[in-house]
Parts: C-alpha cells; sequence; structure tokens
C-alpha cells in the first residue's frame, strides 16, 4: 500500500454541517470536536507515517491523519473499534472533528484501525521509534485542551500513546493464541475453554466485555489466557511455529514480578 497524504478537504455540496440548524451549529462549534478539528488534527503531521507504507506505485492508503486521529480519540474517549467506527459513520462532531463531513463514505473500519496499529508496532519494534508516541508528543499542549473540552481531566496524551500501543500488542497476542488454539483443535486436542478462540466474533465480543478495563488490563487478562493455553500443551507442540510464536510473544510482553504474579514488560502500560 502506497504513501498518499490527505492534505485537502474540500467541502462538497452535501458537507454535511450544511444542513444543520444553527442552534446544531452553535452546539457543534462548543463541544470537543471544535478543539480536536482546529488544534489536534492540523496538528498531525501524516509525513511522519510515510516510513510505515510501501515506496512502490499501488493502491493509495487510508488518509493517515484520519486513522491518527481517530485513534487518539478513540482511546482519549473511552471507545472500541466498532463504537468509534459507528460514530463515525452517524455521529457529526467525530466528522466535524476529523474533517470528514464532505466524504461521501467513512474511510475507516476495523481492519484499517488494527493494520495500522499493526505497522506502527513493527516499526517501534524494528527501530525503537513509536511514531504514535513522537506524534502525541509533540502536541501535548493541544490534548490537553481537548481532553479539558471533552471532559476526561485525568487523562493524558502519554497514557492515550500507551493504550494504543497495548491495543497493538493485544491483537498481536490475540492472533498468536488463536491460530494455537486452532492448530489444537485439528489435532483433537483443544480444552473446552479455549474453544471459544475458534469462534470469528470471539476478539470483537473481548474486547466488548473488558470495555470497562483499560488496554493495558484486557492485555494482561489475555496473557493469562495464553499461558494457560501454553501449559495445556505439555511438550507436545514444542516444534510448532504456533507454539514457537506465542511463548516469544509472551516472553517479550510479559514477565513475572517476585511475588510469581504475571505484569506486562513494558513500564509505561
Amino acid at each position: 500500500m502506497a504513501f498518499l497524504s490527505n492534505d485537502s478537504q474540500q467541502i462538497s455540496m452535501t458537507d454535511r454541517t450544511f444542513f444543520l440548524s444553527e442552534r446544531e451549529k452553535h452546539f457543534l462549534e462548543e463541544s470537543w470536536a471544535q478543539v480536536f478539528a482546529q488544534k489536534i488534527f492540523p496538528a498531525i503531521r501524516e509525513e511522519d507515517f510515510a516510513v510505515l507504507y510501501s515506496g512502490k506505485a499501488s493502491r493509495p492508503n487510508s488518509p493517515v491523519n484520519v486513522i491518527v486521529g481517530a485513534l487518539i480519540l478513540k482511546e482519549a474517549l473511552g471507545m472500541t473499534d466498532d463504537q468509534l467506527v459507528q460514530a463515525m459513520m452517524f455521529d457529526v462532531r467525530f466528522q466535524y472533528a476529523l474533517h470528514t463531513t464532505s466524504f461521501k463514505e467513512q474511510p475507516l473500519s476495523e481492519r484499517t484501525l488494527g493494520r495500522f496499529r499493526a505497522r506502527n508496532q513493527a516499526y517501534a519494534l524494528r527501530t525503537g521509534r513509536d511514531l504514535m508516541r513522537e506524534c502525541l508528543s509533540s502536541m501535548e499542549k493541544e490534548m490537553s485542551e481537548f481532553m479539558a473540552a471533552a471532559g476526561e481531566r485525568n487523562a493524558d496524551s502519554m497514557a492515550v500513546a500507551a493504550n494504543i500501543r497495548s491495543l497493538a500488542d493485544f491483537e498481536l497476542l490475540y492472533t498468536a493464541v488463536s491460530n494455537l488454539a486452532c492448530l489444537m483443535d485439528v489435532k483433537e486436542e483443544l480444552p473446552e475453554e479455549f474453544s471459544h478462540f475458534l469462534d470469528e466474533e470471539d476478539y470483537s465480543r473481548f474486547l466488548y466485555q473488558t470495555r470497562y478495563l483499560d488496554a493495558s488490563q484486557r492485555l494482561l487478562r489475555l496473557a493469562g489466557q495464553a499461558e494457560d493455553l501454553c501449559d495445556a500443551c505439555g511438550d507436545r507442540y514444542d516444534d510448532f511455529s504456533e507454539y514457537q510464536l506465542l511463548i516469544r510473544l509472551l516472553s517479550e510482553q510479559t514477565r513475572r514480578d517476585r511475588e510469581g504474579r504475571l505484569q506486562l514488560s513494558h513500564p509505561d502500560l
């Protein structure tokens, strides 16, 4: 996928803001969406994320500033990917904040968000640079203004960055757990308590059920299940890539404290 900047957000004749009443426009301009649209969105430097995409000619990416802005909104407002995507479809505040009120169709899906987090995480692991963290660090003042307008006074930009990174770790770990569960199922050795990992809807259901936990707590809960699944393998799966990958991810993402309790390895999560 090739990188293409989203330099121009032209207003069309069908822009949603044209159909708002004066009262609706007033409330929109007094909401957090106005602060985000004027302070946060213009401060997102798309070119910093160009390294996440291919330099070869191919189909263009979804607008990077919209993706990054959406991820910030999602974590700052405590939403799931699904809730965010639906909000962008039907809530003019999100479209206004992300400069997409003139889009015929909103440009994001749950898959778009997941793939972007994975790209950012892979780049961070390879280079030591977390581009989302750098982006948010460059706009701490603007983030503080937005958080205050949104009523999220106890949140901060680094907490938002940590949650984005943690969810990328979660997606990677969940995929590894699911792949190992599928392998054990084929061999008819999957314990019943792990059968939910075979369900295509399980990922979304897990996130929904744990939506009141922060991203690090969700990751820790999944890591505990991953350890239990590895224990159920015994030594019969040592030579399988699915098992080896899950063990490696657990060693990278978790550790045991002095009392033997499972902890996340990243100190900022």
